[in-house]
């Protein structure tokens, strides 16, 4: 893939429509990939990409403190960009400000609009990128083969049964992060991965193989999966390679950490946070 450091006119068009997917990889402070859903992405010139920020969640407190991030943008039509971007500052007012709470998205919402423009710098961009959608969709029927001879054989519960039906929803997407050699986030989609039980999530190679080849064993990853009713969860846990299941090479990613990222209580689910009394008001 060509990769080039600029947006054309026509890039900048399409990512202005709220009607998007954008997904945005970071690092936490403990250095490991974390994963965001910001559909305000745009790019507001040919270098410079701008995220408005309307509810509190803790990606825009990451970004600030590890500003190197990886992107994708989803069009409706199916149509995909893939890049690198640096954040650089924020700001609570300016042209681009205006233009976010003018969207019909915010500007007829009574109970929330943009209240911060977080402004970063294009590092890279592969262009525009189709779906392979042939092979995802084989490649998420062999998934479905393969997952049941991989689950767990100890009945403790990581995923809530609404978590693992996102990621078992064939018609959702999924996205899986890790931190490369160079420390940057590493973004791409993994449409066919799917829940073997509530403590694994597996993925056929068939889809995205190059990608998911360099990722090494015993990495820690995020995956990130959204149903197109806009539900969504974030996992961690770590990559244990590559296995023939029922003839089928199968990627596994054993969880141990769930992280709700939907508004309005964003929060770690597992492992259970110990719940603590108000004292100061």
């Amino acid at each position: 893939m060509q990769r080039k450091t600029s947006f054309n006119q026509s890039e900048i068009e399409a990512f202005k429509p709220a009607e998007k997917i954008g997904v945005v990889a970071l690092k936490n402070p403990q250095g490991l990939p974390h994963i965001t859903l910001i559909t305000s992405i745009q790019a507001s010139g040919p270098s410079q990409m701008t995220l408005g920020e309307f509810c509190k969640g803790k990606s825009k407190e990451y970004i600030q403190k590890s500003p190197d991030i990886a992107f994708i943008i989803m069009t409706m039509d199916k149509k995909m960009w893939r890049g690198r971007a640096k954040w650089t500052h924020l700001k609570n007012d300016g042209p681009e400000y205006e233009e976010y709470n003018n969207t019909p998205m915010f500007r007829y919402n009574a109970y929330f609009g943009i209240n911060t423009v977080h402004y970063l710098d294009l590092i890279e961009t592969g262009g525009k990128e189709s779906l392979p959608l042939g092979k995802i969709v084989l490649a998420a029927l062999l998934t479905k083969l393969a997952k049941g001879s991989l689950k767990h054989n100890t009945e403790n519960r990581i995923l809530k049964s609404f978590a693992e039906n996102i990621f078992n929803d064939l018609s959702a997407l999924k996205f899986i992060s890790y931190i490369g050699e160079d420390g940057w986030p590493v973004l791409f989609p993994v449409l066919q991965c799917q829940a073997s039980d509530s403590k694994r999530l597996t993925f056929s190679s068939l889809a995205f193989g190059e990608e998911l080849s360099k990722i090494k064993n015993n990495t820690t990853v995020a995956v990130f999966g959204i149903t197109m009713g806009m539900e969504d969860v974030l996992v961690r846990g770590t990559f244990n390679g590559f296995k023939r299941s029922r003839g089928i090479k199968t990627g596994m990613v054993d969880i141990d950490w769930v992280y709700n990222s939907m508004p309005p209580c964003h929060g770690q689910i597992y492992p259970k946070l110990e719940l603590n009394p108000v004292v100061n008001f």
